[in-house]
């Protein structure tokens, strides 16, 4: 005799349907959540405070929404897409702050976990290295000095957080990437810090 399976079917597409459909809404948000952010970035770097700022709460309205949704699925939730999504929306504020000298949000307050909050900190390092070199182009010396030395900051905090991996979702390659940025940006820094004094030197020769 066959075993009547209407039931179960029944109670397993519930289950599923609305499952999937928090699913989808995770994922649209978050996708259109990272690409707020990046356009938030590239607004910062561009001077546009206040563009960068909409972008960002729209980002963060994004997220918001997109947990809510998620709230009863945690094997949805825990996926990656969204941590991802949050990791950016992290980088986005952080540099955000750095860039204007202001103290850095903590992951409460940016509502996001705190592994893609300190993986968001090691990208916001990369962006600072960015607006450093912009800095150096300007022949702006000390902001530049003070970018990287925000960088060296950032690393410190990264390197004492010796965890397993498994934990950090890999932040020791974040780490890692961050070292090397920070270290390239001191020899730029160094070799421009050299050339400008060659410059006053050879200026105040020709002037004597």
């Amino acid at each position: 005799m066959r075993a009547d399976l209407e039931a179960i079917d029944a109670a397993s597409r519930k289950v599923l349907d609305a499952k999937y459909r928090a699913r989808e809404i995770g994922l649209t948000n978050s996708r259109q959540a990272i690409r707020r952010c990046a356009n938030s970035i590239r607004a910062l770097h561009r001077g546009e405070a206040e563009r960068a700022e909409e972008l960002m709460v729209e980002a963060s309205d994004l997220l918001a929404e997109a947990a809510q949704k998620l709230e009863g699925h945690p094997d949805i939730l825990h996926a990656g897409f969204l941590s991802d999504a949050c990791k950016e929306y992290a980088e986005a504020r952080l540099f955000q702050a750095l860039a204007a000298g202001k103290p850095l949000p903590l992951p409460e307050d940016l509502q996001v976990w705190v592994v893609p909050y300190l993986h968001g900190l090691g990208e916001a390092a990369g962006e600072m290295r960015r607006r450093m070199l912009d800095l150096l182009r300007a022949g702006d010396l000390e902001s530049a000095e003070a970018a990287l030395e925000a960088m060296d900051g950032i690393l410190e905090l990264l390197a004492g957080l010796d965890y397993p991996d498994g934990m950090t979702s890999g932040l020791r390659r974040t780490t890692d990437v961050t070292r090397a940025l920070i270290e390239r940006s001191r020899s730029d820094l160094t070799t421009t810090v050299i050339q400008e004094r060659l410059r006053r030197s050879l200026e105040d020769a020709g002037g004597s």
